[in-house]
């Protein structure tokens, strides 16, 4: 049982602890399950290279200093490597009216987001120019890819599938401590103190098990590892309709991760209103 954790200064955030009672054993069993899965494909190194790709793409289209708007086609791109996102944000990229409410809301998410102690601030403002119902619930992910995105330093992996209090599911929930996990109500916040929290907790596990080199990647792909499991398991209807019949035990994991938002023939995971795939005809911004 992994117990307290406090934060180091390094987040630029004074220090709050944040009780998060998470499984050792959890955490050693999954590890060991993303090395393994991964052996066969090249090695954990792929992925964390994959994920690198992905940061610089995101380092390029957005910037906390000087807020940037990317064009059509980057920003398409770029919401093709978020799962959750991809799913709905068609009408913000092809009405005119929609696409500059989220131009705006994507502004003003940058400006002077090195900050991180508005963080969730900074995302409820975000959300909160869009309509408040359950098709618009990937803008708090859209918020979380692109700050995590642009700068994982400051921020950490904030997805829903991390974790979601209003629905007490997420990586946090796979990897609790408890003997009754399937009855407990997990009374965790999800905000910035409690990922920032899990993050370093799960750093702490991984270098006292020898892990020292690209860390953050390593944490995300382990949370996506999870996840995954909880897929598998117990993944509902909305949740198996983008991560059906995984084809390699790394499937559900790139596809967590964004991974998989674009074929090798430029066939998107980004659909259009009418259903269809949006076709890059290039994909030189993001390599």
């Amino acid at each position: 049982m992994l117990g307290l954790f406090t934060r180091h200064k390094q987040d630029n955030v004074e220090a709050t602890p944040v009780e998060l009672d998470l499984s050792g054993e959890h955490l050693k069993y999954a590890f060991e399950s993303l090395l393994s899965a991964s052996e066969e494909q090249g090695g954990v190194e792929r992925f964390i290279y994959a994920l690198q790709v992905r940061r610089d793409a995101f380092k390029e289209a957005f910037n906390f200093k000087t807020p940037s708007m990317p064009d059509t086609a980057m920003l398409q791109a770029l919401c093709s490597f978020m799962p959750t996102v991809r799913r709905r944000i068609a009408p913000y990229l092809e009405n005119s009216e929609k696409k500059e409410i989220l131009k705006n809301a994507l502004l003003t998410l940058q400006e002077g987001a090195e900050d991180v102690s508005a963080a969730d601030e900074r995302i409820a403002q975000f959300c909160s120019v869009f309509p408040k119902d359950k098709d618009h619930r990937w803008t708090r992910d859209l918020a979380s890819e692109v700050l995590h995105g642009t700068d994982p330093e400051r921020y950490p992996l904030m997805c829903r599938w991390v974790w979601d209090t209003a629905t007490n599911t997420g990586v946090l929930r796979e990897i609790w401590f408890s003997d009754n996990i399937d009855n407990l109500v997990i009374d965790v916040v999800d905000n910035f103190e409690t990922f920032i929290t899990l993050r370093q907790e799960i750093s702490q596990y991984l270098s006292d098990n020898g892990v020292y080199k690209d860390m953050l990647q390593i944490v995300d792909l382990l949370q996506a590892q999870i996840y995954a499991g909880y897929i598998c398991d117990h993944g509902n209807t909305y949740i198996r309709a983008d991560f059906t019949n995984p084809e390699d035990p790394m499937m559900h994991i790139r596809r967590l991760l964004g991974l998989d938002g674009v074929s090798a023939k430029g066939r998107s995971k980004l659909k259009t209103i009418e259903g269809q795939s949006v076709i890059f005809d290039t994909l030189d911004a993001l390599s």
